[in-house]
């Protein structure tokens, strides 16, 4: 059953929350970054994101911005100031945006449970990625990003939730970008909510985070490696993460842009699309049902009908992202590997079908997809089945925000 243990958080003042606390950095560039933090000395971005203060062209995995990080960590934990809550707890975690609120569970989650399959993964990691956290987390000796989880819901945990929100928030504000963050510490509850856990929840999906949660196993194991006295209850052991009941999640698509045709005329395209589509121009730009799309050529948005049935498909075969790579973008228009093939860019959902057609227009992409969002069943059918999405199969909004609770190890 999983692991979720309360912990002493290092934390800002409520008054100084709404200042510290950032969008996770790997959902925006060193630009985006430097704007966001641009007048506020206590975001959070300049620890997540620190080359923002090193000369421009600095080595973004260059040991200055790694030293840069553990001095603006240290400096935030005396001008914020940051402090450890005296009690370990649970924090409950509520996001409110667009009217919509879903509520979640701070915690440390284990890192053998990582190992071992208890906390189970839909995509694979890249080493360089890996390796940045892990150094990331290594040299503050802390993990300030959490990691996004979620479970089946269990009720008695809902109703416990209910009793801890029904108290005053610590924190309460609403960001920038008009999401309202609040959290409770659920106090003298943790240890009832972590036993509910314990006998409850038989394991945990990775929603988001992948890279936090691989990182996290690394500074683990080699933290045990360097400790002749480990006992598997030092604190290296467990990891930061945010648990949410799958019922109370929401997935925006992620949509595809591809710079060219591939050598293709529009005319060409189309008719090898056709093959295996119904190729429809449409006044709608996005796909009410899972299985279809919309694309955008030339100006015109079209409807795409396979042609081909679905049934016998594997569960990760019948995803959409999976026909649209296996269909299309890897026979038609060559993106062989899409995590690696700098012709194709992906597009949250949140930034909605005005960016696709923004860089069709721009010039910078000469097609662009508009797809179905994955499903919370499909993520945990995939998990349980031990297999792999494609990658950029989901988009989570709302992001939860660093340095409401960091977790010292």
């Amino acid at each position: 059953m999983a692991v979720f243990r309360p912990f002493h958080a290092l934390m800002p003042r409520p008054a100084e929350v709404a200042q510290v606390a950032a969008v996770p950095y790997d959902v925006v560039n060193t630009e985006e970054a430097a704007r966001l933090a641009d007048g506020n000395p206590l975001t959070f971005l300049r620890v997540s994101r620190p080359e923002i203060e090193l000369p421009e062209g600095t080595p973004i995995h260059s040991d200055a911005v790694y030293d840069k990080a553990l001095a603006n960590f240290k400096r935030l934990c005396e001008a914020a100031p940051l402090a450890h809550d005296p009690e370990a707890n649970l924090y409950v975690y509520a996001l409110t945006m667009d009217g919509r609120t879903q509520i979640g569970i701070a915690g440390t989650a284990s890192a053998a449970e990582y190992d071992s399959g208890v906390i189970k993964k839909h995509e694979t990691t890249r080493r360089d990625k890996e390796d940045d956290r892990a150094r990331h987390v290594m040299t503050l000796r802390s993990q300030t990003g959490p990691v996004f989880l979620t479970y089946r819901a269990v009720p008695a945990i809902d109703s416990l939730v209910r009793e801890i929100t029904a108290g005053t928030p610590f924190y309460s504000f609403t960001a920038a970008d008009g999401i309202k963050h609040e959290l409770w510490k659920a106090g003298t509850k943790s240890v009832a909510l972590a036993r509910l856990f314990a006998d409850a929840v038989p394991c945990f999906y990775i929603a988001d985070g992948h890279h936090r949660a691989a990182s996290a196993a690394r500074a683990a194991a080699t933290c045990r490696a360097a400790n002749p006295n480990h006992t598997g209850n030092e604190e290296y052991n467990f990891f930061l993460a945010v648990a949410f009941p799958s019922d109370q999640l929401r997935i925006l698509p992620y949509n595809r842009a591809v710079k060219d045709l591939n050598g293709l005329t529009s005319a060409e395209f189309l008719a090898k699309l056709a093959k295996d589509f119904d190729v429809a121009e449409t006044d709608t730009k996005s796909p009410d049902r899972s299985g279809t799309f919309r694309m955008l050529l030339d100006g015109k948005w079209y409807a795409l009908t396979p042609k081909f049935p679905l049934d016998g498909f594997s569960v990760t075969a019948r995803l959409d992202v999976s026909i649209l790579q296996d269909r299309v973008l890897a026979p038609i228009l060559g993106i062989d590997d899409p995590r690696t093939n700098a012709r194709i860019d992906f597009i949250g959902g949140i930034r909605g079908t005005g960016e696709l057609e923004r860089l069709c227009n721009e010039g910078r992409a000469a097609v662009c997809f508009s797809m179905y969002p994955t499903t919370l069943d499909q993520l945990m059918d995939i998990a349980d089945a031990g297999s792999i999405m494609p990658p950029k199969s989901t988009w989570f909004e709302p992001k939860l925000r660093d340095g409401l609770v960091s977790h010292d190890f």
